[in-house]
């Protein structure tokens, strides 16, 4: 399994927010919003101590009992990127190592037996090895009731999940709102969340703006900026051309936030700007990187960094 290495421990950089507007031109006011990223399996699964037994895959007691098997062997591990969770590590097999929440790193503790070890199969401590990404001095084990030693990272004990069949599956992210892919660090994966609004590179067109999901932002030539943002896209034509929402000014990344506003659309909703320029997406855009929105009727284009129409033929 090809694997990337990057610090586990994403560091935040300090955002200076430049003057917004609230009218096109003025000093003043902001834009508002927000994003997460939600885990990849649904909750419902495996995850509460004490869970009825369900599919073979309920989650163990917290008593003294023996595992369901012994803890299989780790071997090399590393460290791999995954694109919605982020950097996880894995074994020497490839497969995906968890965490529960229920445990305890600090001491640690192992609270999954029994039926809870079927579904999420202990990690041996006895063969694991520091590869790529991977701190050895936060590699350590923990004593299961039966006497058998389990690894744990950061001081968490480390697991497999039984309906992970091949390498880089990671099913149980999520499971229950409990089991989560490990960091090298111990800590839960998370994938760096991508700014609200942020520029890319784009082969034919340059330097344009995407939203938090790599779309594409468009402007129509018919909408107006000053003295007011005003959208001629209505009805029928926000089916093809939804609005972008409104993006926090520190939520952005490459975007001119000099008149990075937003307005309210005669229908009531919240529409973001660029230079004061109402934006959207085009639903003829697929997937991340499309540009199908491009000079469409000669009245949509991509929008450059500081809100300009890229490619407009010039008035």
């Amino acid at each position: 399994m090809k694997t990337s290495w990057r610090s586990a421990s994403l560091v935040a950089s300090a955002a200076v927010v430049l003057a917004l507007t609230t009218a096109c031109g003025q000093d003043g006011g902001g834009a508002t919003g927000s994003q997460n990223v939600g885990a990849t399996a649904a909750p419902g699964d495996v995850g509460d101590i004490g869970a009825g037994a369900g599919d073979g895959l309920a989650s163990g007691t917290g008593g003294a009992q023996a595992s369901a098997s012994p803890p299989e062997s780790a071997g090399k591990l590393s460290v791999s990127t995954n694109a919605e969770i982020g950097e996880l590590v894995t074994d020497g097999a490839g497969r995906t190592l968890y965490r529960f929440d229920a445990d305890t790193a600090k001491p640690p503790k192992t609270t999954c037996e029994n039926d809870c070890a079927t579904a999420w199969p202990p990690v041996a401590a006895d063969d694991a090895l520091a590869g790529e990404g991977i701190d050895k001095a936060l590699l350590g084990e923990v004593t299961r009731p039966d006497g058998t030693k389990q690894l744990t990272i950061g001081g968490w004990p480390a697991y497999r999940y039984a309906k992970d069949t091949a390498a880089g599956d990671v099913k149980g992210q999520g499971v229950g709102g409990k089991w989560y892919a490990l960091a090298a660090d111990g800590k839960k994966a998370k994938a760096e969340e991508a700014p609200g609004l942020s520029t890319r590179d784009d082969p034919k067109l340059g330097e344009i703006v995407v939203d938090k999901n790599g779309m594409t932002v468009y402007r129509f030539m018919k909408d107006e900026a000053w003295p007011k943002p005003v959208s001629a896209c209505t009805g029928a034509c926000l089916e093809k051309w939804p609005v972008v929402a409104p993006v926090e000014p520190n939520d952005t990344e490459g975007v001119v936030k000099k008149d990075l506003m937003t307005f309210t659309r005669p229908d009531g909703a919240e529409q973001q700007t660029v230079d004061c320029w109402p934006i959207y997406t085009f639903a003829g855009d697929k997937k991340a990187g499309d540009t199908n929105g491009q000079g469409v009727g000669g009245t949509w284009y991509a929008v450059s960094p500081d809100g300009k129409p890229v490619g407009a033929p010039k008035k």
